[in-house]
């Protein structure tokens, strides 16, 4: 039988906090979690995402979800271990609609010095989990999949950033255009459907050029 843990009435990040002791309690074992308002949804599923579980959400009667999280793939279970601050979980920080979206359209940063652009663009990006709320999706296309198919300062931050439960994709065009798609190293291929999508349901868009 599914444990089921009730968090209704527990604001943020309480949620995710027993969501977390659950996981830990639990090894790899199916169970759900019950929320009674949007930021905790969203704040479990972006804390069960960031360890590597899969989640599937059901509305129930009187406005609480019901989110069943599953073991993901083997090796996703190793990002447990990783550090957790309850601070990134509060109700602030929890995405509205769609989200905080980030769109990265060229590998530089400002008009000018191309080196110098180049740096500016490693720099933000290392920055943006600085700078709450998280995204909840970052979109690369045209120049910018160079960010993440090549050696940039900005890989490390990516992957701590996807870690923590943001979507990266990166225009399959675009890649293929510069000759990236074997080399890419974070996130996944994407269209351009997906990132009108992305754009059209986010609640914000950045962009820092």
């Amino acid at each position: 039988m599914k444990t089921i843990i009730d968090c209704r009435g527990m604001t943020c990040p309480q949620p995710v906090i027993e969501t977390k002791n659950a996981l830990e309690e639990g090894g790899s074992n199916r169970f759900g979690v019950l929320v009674d308002n949007e930021a905790s949804r969203l704040n479990v599923e972006r804390f069960a995402k960031s360890r590597g579980w899969q989640t599937t959400v059901e509305r129930e009667e009187g406005g609480c979800y019901h989110i069943t999280l599953s073991p993901g793939p083997g090796g996703e279970r190793d990002r447990e271990k990783q550090e957790f601050h309850a601070g990134e979980f509060t109700c602030e920080t929890a995405p509205a609609g769609g989200g905080l979206v980030y769109v990265i359209s060229a590998d530089t940063m400002g008009r000018g010095d191309d080196e110098l652009g180049w740096g500016l663009m490693q720099t933000y990006i290392q920055t943006i989990r600085e700078v709450p709320p998280l995204p909840a999706k970052i979109l690369f296309y045209n120049s910018g999949v160079k960010l993440v198919a090549g050696e940039s300062g900005a890989l490390d931050a990516l992957c701590r950033l996807r870690d923590q439960g943001v979507e990266i994709l990166a225009c399959g065009t675009c890649l293929d255009f510069y000759k990236l798609k074997a080399k890419i190293k974070v996130g996944r291929i994407s269209n351009m459907y997906d990132i009108m999508s992305a754009m059209n349901e986010a609640s914000r868009v950045v962009s820092p050029l």
